[in-house]
């Protein structure tokens, strides 16, 4: 039987200073982690037993989907980072390290090439496909800014899995199973999440979904439509062309538009809308200065402009750089008259009739700008950032937004990997052909943080049941009272041969003090034992998310709390 009195749980009653987002704050105060360093904490007890719950979760669900469980090495030689070309370019969040021979290691933030350089060395066949193998494991990733604590830290706890299969068929199969792995692992842990469609980013492929748990505090702007299943994340949200309603081409002209650097401010200046001007937003890559276009009263996603480009770094050029390359100045660019400057423009721009654009002279705008008629980009593709209200692109209804915390994140690779490190398998006519890869992966770490995100009150965590460090918590008012502990110990005992996970609190503190540590910690159910249980033989249930309070007799308290468990 755990008591409260052995249990290293350090509560605090105050806010550490550093701590800026609830699960932060809660998991601090709550005696679950301590900080060694920059984003890289220590699990104390409590959080270690919801870390298992949710890795026991996961470990269910990927065995039922037959992915088998391996554990690779954290430590991998730089050799097959470089076969695929992501040791130079995975960038500073890679750790690094010689050994005392002077070979290249890395600490692995992600296995695709260990994973790939494993099976490639036992699988011949295609009798040995399909194959899904995966593990649970810290990951190490150098955040140049490492904060909001198991957020967005250092060392991490993540299950990774890794799919080859012969055909893209055999892929979408393995991914299909994965995505509703995945549903079930989220829902199972008592989390509010949306699946959207995602960027690949470094890792590679094309076709992924991030699943994203519903929180005020998330990184990540998701979209999605309350009429049909769609939802995105902002950066791969793709959208349509808005063609506006036709209007007669008006002779290009130049006028003075003296300190007007803004949208707003040309837009007032003109009294026009902000949906008739060309926003140009300079920026710098390893090839040199790129011109995006979007409309006025739209944003440039990054992301999409990255990814048309097929560039690695992007940076918003400066005063400087744009100067040198147009001899112009930042608020009077445009697209009129751009030589050799890469010019990326969005497709609704060049639906656009009469509109205003920086005129590259200072002070100086063109009016009646018709792209189709004034300039021709060297690309035209959606690079726009999705907004509220915008139609969806599946059904046409408006789209809302939310904020989430990524979870989990499902990939398929296709043969990027196999490809650059040979994993070939030989067909049923025996040809030498690449496996067709997937990966997926679950932030452990992350998901008990996003659940405090979601669960929780002025109090401190509320856990859902199947995560929670224990699921009741039985509250002595006076513990020096020996008949009120042997009641305490005997209901709990009784509970724990049940499978009803409980801790007594044992301590010799007032009734206050254990209320809210109890409720600070966020078991579900707190069972009181006073002096009116003895007298009565009823108890006081108290459950955590409802703040009902359920007195029940001691003739039957077994099977009522097992149910009252199941309910919540």
């Amino acid at each position: 039987m755990m008591r409260v009195s052995r249990l290293y749980a350090p509560t605090l009653r105050e806010t550490p200073a550093e701590a800026e987002i609830p699960s932060h704050q809660l998991m601090l105060r709550a005696g679950m982690i301590r900080k060694a360093a920059g984003g890289i904490y220590s699990y104390l007890p409590l959080a270690l037993r919801i870390l298992k719950k949710i890795e026991a979760i996961v470990r269910e669900e990927m065995n039922e989907i037959d992915a088998q469980e391996l554990l690779m090495p954290i430590i991998q030689p730089a050799e097959i980072w470089q076969e695929t070309g992501r040791w130079d370019v995975y960038g500073d969040e890679m750790f690094r390290l010689c050994d005392r021979h002077k070979r290249n290691f890395c600490l692995g933030p992600t296995h695709e090439e260990m994973i790939t350089t494993l099976v490639r060395g036992d699988v011949r066949s295609y009798r040995q496909l399909p194959l899904t193998l995966y593990q649970i494991q810290n990951k190490y990733r150098d955040e140049i800014r490492p904060r909001f604590g198991l957020m967005r830290g250092r060392e991490f706890i993540m299950k990774d899995a890794y799919s080859f299969d012969r055909d893209e068929a055999g892929l979408t199969a393995n991914y299909n199973k994965m995505y509703t792995a995945y549903t079930n692992v989220f829902t199972r842990c008592g989390l509010n999440f949306r699946p959207v469609e995602a960027d690949s980013g470094a890792i590679g492929g094309s076709g992924s979904h991030e699943f994203m748990v519903i929180a005020e505090s998330g990184e990540a702007s998701i979209v999605y439509c309350p009429a049909c299943d769609y939802g995105a994340n902002v950066e791969k949200a793709e959208l349509h062309t808005i063609v506006p309603q036709q209007e007669e081409m008006l002779p290009l002209d130049i006028i003075d538009t003296p300190k007007m650097k803004t949208i707003e401010a040309i837009s007032a200046y003109l009294n026009i809308a902000p949906q008739k001007t060309i926003k140009a937003m300079a920026y710098q890559n390893e090839n040199g200065l790129v011109i995006a276009l979007v409309r006025g009263d739209h944003e440039v996603n990054e992301i999409k402009l990255i990814n048309a480009l097929g560039c690695i770094d992007l940076t918003l050029a400066n005063e400087e750089a744009i100067a040198e390359a147009m001899q112009s100045a930042a608020g009077f660019i445009g697209p009129i008259g751009l030589q050799e400057v890469m010019i990326v423009a969005d497709s609704t721009v060049m639906e656009m009739y009469n509109a205003v654009c920086g005129a590259n002279l200072p002070d100086k705008h063109y009016i009646h700008v018709n792209p189709s008629r004034d300039f021709k980009p060297n690309k035209v593709i959606d690079i726009r950032l999705i907004q509220e209200n915008d139609p969806c692109p599946h059904c046409g209804h408006p789209v809302k937004m939310a904020r989430g915390i990524e979870v989990g994140q499902v990939f398929k690779l296709h043969t990027k990997y196999s490809q650059a490190l040979q994993a070939t398998y030989l067909d049923e006519k025996g040809k030498e052909t690449p496996m067709v890869m997937g990966c997926y992966g679950i932030g452990v770490s992350r998901t008990m943080a996003a659940a405090i995100e979601q669960h929780n009150d002025e109090h401190g965590i509320i856990w859902p049941v199947p995560i929670a460090p224990y699921h009741t918590v039985i509250i002595p008012i006076n513990s020096k009272d020996e008949a009120q502990m042997q009641l305490a110990e005997t209901v709990c005992k009784a509970l724990n041969q049940e499978n009803v996970e409980a801790i007594l609190d044992d301590r010799n503190e007032r009734a206050g003090v254990k209320f809210k540590d109890a409720d600070l910690i966020g078991y579900p159910l707190k069972i009181v034992i006073g002096p009116k249980t003895l007298q009565e033989q009823v108890f006081e249930v108290k459950v955590r998310r409802t703040g009902e309070v359920i007195f029940l007799s001691l003739e039957n308290y077994v099977s009522e709390i097992q149910n009252l468990l199941k309910s919540l």
